[in-house]
């Protein structure tokens, strides 16, 4: 089988890293790719919000499957156009991709199935949106309705600090579009949990827990990012756990979904917050999550490309058979200096032959230029992944293949995980 992952990323480097290791799997390519799908699979210069050509590369090359990494992808369209053109798609049409382009719509879904969230509302004009703020006592997540590349949720801690986020947003415009309609929630408190689920349109397939770090800077402090690491599986998160979200938060968003008409095939992630009160949602994406999915391909045992195919055909097993490593995984990323805000790039990336064995690294803003070698192309540079017998293990061997990789400005978080091992 031909396989095509959609995207750029570190996410789709670590896709197609595992998909090559199928015995289904007779080529695969990646649209457009970067530096380091280049090494292991055929990097082909379309991009992801592209439909019409990924289209007709996929007849072209007889496709078998494609796969959707990023939210622009979905937004585009490209699933519904593969559909279309009778290519098996892993990754929701843009209809059922509103669960994380909008995220009022999302709330919506939350509600009509009774799926556990915060107190919200949904505002386009400022002044409303400032009343109900200070109702909260400023103590709210503003988060744009629309795509903000990850960086669309401020939580604050007090009305000012509210304010100026919604002036931001609705008076000021910064966020353009995607910020022209907010919604407003109360602060949850708790850890944070990211639950995926590989669904058929019927049903869910949950993947083991994962826990992300938002925040550029070591212990959780600086602006807020798409995201520097993480680690799997979280401290404090049991099988029963993950169980319990499935129940609660995927299915029912499914079958919500499904009742509406829309076929849901690809992975629905859900961002959890573990109150006192018990599981609440923050978010849905209908993506995998980076880096959360350099940590979860590691630990998968079994083949993955079959239980994709699967979800694309919209006929899951009903007792699908997937087989999990005991081994946690951690990944630490390296970013350019200056990320999330401006960073320059086109940077040569030099320290990756001296990685030690054993260290995975999915690259994300990498390319190779002519008579260069890899440069950076991007703020999130790559990812370093390691595993081990404990956390402790698994996060130094990562932090051990970060710390090698050079290039002007690069830094990394040397905490992520670090709450587990503390524990």
């Amino acid at each position: 089988m031909r396989i095509l992952i959609i995207g750029s990323g570190a996410r789709e480097h670590a896709l197609a890293w595992k998909c090559l290791r199928s015995p289904l799997a007779e080529r695969v390519y990646v649209a457009p790719g970067n530096g380091g799908t280049a090494a292991i699979a055929r990097n082909v210069p379309i991009q992801s919000d592209d439909p019409l050509r990924l289209a007709r590369l996929a007849r072209k090359e007889k496709i078998g499957l494609a796969v959707l990494g990023p939210d622009a992808a979905v937004a585009a369209g490209v699933g519904d156009t593969l559909r279309d053109a009778g290519i098996p798609t892993f990754g929701p049409d843009r209809d059922a991709g509103r669960i994380e382009s909008s995220k009022s719509f999302a709330k919506e879904i939350m509600l009509a199935a009774g799926i556990p969230t915060a107190e919200h509302q949904v505002f386009t004009e400022a002044e409303p949106a400032r009343r109900y703020a200070r109702k909260l006592r400023g103590r709210v997540a503003v988060k744009a309705d629309g795509l903000a590349l990850g960086k669309g949720v401020i939580v604050c801690g007090g009305e000012k600090e509210a304010e100026q986020v919604i002036d931001a947003m609705l008076v000021r415009h910064s966020f353009g579009r995607a910020g022209s309609t907010v919604v407003i929630e109360e602060r949850l408190e708790g850890p944070e949990l990211s639950v995926f689920g590989i669904c058929d349109g019927r049903d869910v397939v949950p993947l083991v827990p994962v826990r992300d770090f938002k925040r550029a800077g070591e212990g959780d402090e600086g602006p807020n990012t798409g995201g520097m690491g993480a680690y799997s599986p979280p401290i404090g998160v049991t099988d029963e756990l993950v169980a319990e979200a499935a129940d609660t938060v995927l299915r029912p968003a499914i079958r919500e979904m499904a009742r509406r008409g829309h076929d849901y095939r690809g992975v629905l992630y859900a961002g959890l917050m573990l109150t006192a009160d018990g599981i609440r949602t923050l978010e849905f994406n209908a993506r995998f999550g980076d880096p959360e999915i350099q940590v979860v391909v590691p630990r998968l045992r079994s083949d993955l490309v079959p239980l994709l195919l699967a979800a694309a055909l919209g006929d899951l097993p009903l007792r699908p058979w997937v087989e999990w490593s005991e081994r946690p995984a951690v990944g630490v990323v390296v970013a350019s200096g200056g990320y999330p805000e401006s960073y320059e790039t086109g940077f040569p990336v030099e320290g990756l032959n001296a990685v030690p064995p054993g260290v995975l690294i999915f690259h994300a803003g990498t390319r190779l230029v002519p008579g260069r070698g890899l440069v950076t192309s991007g703020g999130r540079v790559l990812t370093a992944v390691g595993t081990g017998a404990d956390v402790e293990e698994a996060r130094m061997t990562a932090l051990s293949g970060a710390v090698r990789v050079r290039f002007p400005g690069a830094f990394f978080r040397k905490d992520i995980a670090q709450e587990a091992v503390r524990a």
